[in-house]
């Protein structure tokens, strides 16, 4: 066979159901065998909201995403999704066409240099100038996408390779010098764990991405159940303790729960699982969890003490180290419920007394009412995605997030633009459950031709547009540090997001009285098929709690609203 159906038999044998991509010159016999073979292909409209999508479809799913892009402009125009993914750590394969072997360094039409630009931002990457190579190369990167911390890979192939012939034959095994993917625990540590339980009065679990990454979400409730412990979350841990659970304070930093940032700042013993102290959490970090020891659970060592010291290092996969830790306690003779039952009391308390709250009005749709409502018409199902900007945060906040992988967003590069190809993707990899797009008016305009995507492939994703006239978090920022100027973030322009997704083929609604949460979105998120609801909410809407930059966790400025979840 030739090295495009040797790339295509490869993604059978690693399982792959579907392939996200835009064609070009540099991978035309790739997608000549592809139209031949019949392989399930999903056309974007971008090669950026291709790489998302795929993105989107790996976070659902806990598979390798598969993107397919051209040499030069194409391959280039997935770098700030490839970028999304390997600081979210999503597993990712990505293959891109380049120029032929005889033009490769001389500038030729539509050559980059892909591995030099993408070296940054992948787990690792390939040049291949010899189709015999292609074999070992597929196996090894999604061997290395999926192992491990999981992260982006990038191919890039020469197009004269796609033509060669070679007598194929793919690899049982991956060996790699330096790099096994397993991460093995520490019993030692794990003792120690227990006897840092043993002895603290205010013990708290931080619940991060990686408990995600490796699925061991009910490994996580089942130990915070059985200390009797409060629990907060990351970002990108959200979901993996349900919310409503007693003792599940919520997300946790600069737009965090008051409790939850409290109980970090009160704590004695902080058990972190699978995070890295992204500055959104910390606030300011020379002063966090200033009372407490800190347990760091985590697989890539390379995060251990980057930027909060930790007292306790637990390296290894949380598949291994959470039974570890879970079985020792369980043989303790130390009733840890009843020891920590005064401390889950006391930050209870302070849920009940400050819980996300917004200020009621008849006049206009509250984003964070709106937020609400949904959540209260969704189903346990239902996968979220967002894009980036104060509708994250409110979706964050008032979005009752009951499972792993259901909540879908840019945490770490915080992409614009990142949410309807992603809940494209998600749609795609998860088809018998329901996917809202949590937008705003900045963030949709950034890939909104995915929505021809949605209408040509028949996929129903639900786009609520939260439109307030203006970069949200930049106009908030704005008003806060820099004397109310909105320099270029206003938008106040004549687009009509109604019309444009009636263009593009899927069908647009407008809600602007707050009723109409209770007359008409119901029906509009019942209905089959993919649908715009392009929301008006006021403009000067700002997100609260908050910790101003530079501040502690404990040095919030909190919202006066009477209206609480």
């Amino acid at each position: 066979m030739n090295g495009a159906q040797a790339v295509l038999e490869s993604l059978k044998k690693e399982g792959v159901d579907v392939v996200f991509g835009y064609p070009g010159g540099a991978v035309l016999t790739l997608y000549d065998e592809l139209y031949k073979m019949k392989f399930p292909h999903v056309l974007t409209r971008h090669e950026q909201g291709a790489v998302h999508a795929a993105d989107g479809y790996a976070r659902a799913t806990g598979k390798v995403g598969v993107v397919f892009a051209t040499s030069g402009p194409g391959a280039a125009n997935l770098i700030t999704g490839i970028a999304t993914a390997n600081i979210d750590s999503v597993p990712l394969v990505c293959i891109t066409g380049q120029v032929a072997n005889p033009y490769i360094g001389k500038d030729s039409f539509q050559e980059a240099d892909v591995c030099g630009i993408t070296t940054p931002i992948t787990k690792h990457n390939y040049l291949v100038k010899d189709v015999r190579e292609l074999p070992r190369v597929m196996k090894e990167a999604f061997f290395i996408a999926r192992t491990g911390r999981p992260g982006p890979v990038v191919i890039d192939v020469a197009k004269d390779v796609f033509a060669a012939q070679i007598d194929f034959s793919y690899p049982e095994q991956v060996t790699l010098r330096g790099y096994s993917g397993e991460y093995p625990t520490d019993a030692a540590a794990i003792d120690e764990v227990v006897r840092l339980l043993d002895a603290a009065e205010q013990p708290l679990l931080f619940v991060g991405g990686g408990v995600t990454l490796s699925d061991t979400s009910a490994l996580v409730r089942k130990l915070q159940s059985g200390l009797g412990a409060p629990a907060v979350s990351t970002l990108m841990g959200l979901g993996c303790i349900a919310d409503g659970t007693e003792g599940f304070l919520g997300m946790a930093g600069m737009h965090g729960a008051y409790a939850a940032n409290m109980a970090i700042q009160q704590c004695d013993l902080l058990l972190c699982l699978g995070m890295r102290f992204s500055d959104r959490v910390t606030g300011k970090v020379t002063e966090f969890a200033p009372h407490a020891k800190v347990v760091h659970f985590e697989l890539d060592v390379a995060e251990f003490n980057k930027n909060v010291p930790a007292d306790a290092e637990v390296p290894g996969d949380l598949r291994a180290s959470l039974p570890l830790l879970i079985e020792k306690l369980e043989a303790s003779p130390t009733d840890y419920r009843e020891q920590f039952q005064s401390w889950l009391r006391h930050v209870s308390a302070l849920a009940e007394a400050h819980p996300f709250s917004y200020a009621a009005r008849e006049d206009a749709i509250q984003p964070e009412a709106l937020i609400e409502k949904v959540s209260a018409l969704s189903s346990d199902d239902t996968i979220v995605a967002t894009d980036v900007g104060q509708h994250q945060m409110w979706a964050a906040q008032f979005y009752a997030e009951r499972r792993p992988r259901q909540f879908i967003t840019s945490g770490g590069l915080g992409t614009m633009g990142f949410g309807l190809p992603a809940a494209l993707g998600a749609k795609i990899g998860r088809p018998d459950q329901p996917v809202v797009l949590i937008s705003g008016d900045g963030s949709i305009m950034m890939n909104c031709q995915e929505m021809a995507t949605l209408a040509d492939n028949d996929i129903d994703v639900k786009i609520i547009v939260i439109h307030n006239f203006i970069l949200g978090m930049v106009g908030q920022w704005q008003r806060l540090f820099y004397s109310h100027h909105y320099s270029q973030s206003e938008l106040k322009g004549k687009t009509d997001l109604v019309k444009l997704a009636e263009a593009m083929g899927i069908r647009g609604y407008r809600l602007t009285e707050p009723e109409e949460l209770e007359t008409r979105l119901p029906a509009i998120l019942a209905e089959p098929g993919a649908a715009l609801i392009d929301v008006y909410v006021p403009e000067e809407e700002d997100v609260l709690p908050m910790v101003p930059g530079g501040k502690r966790l404990d040095q919030m400025v909190l919202g006066k609203g009477a209206k609480k979840k």
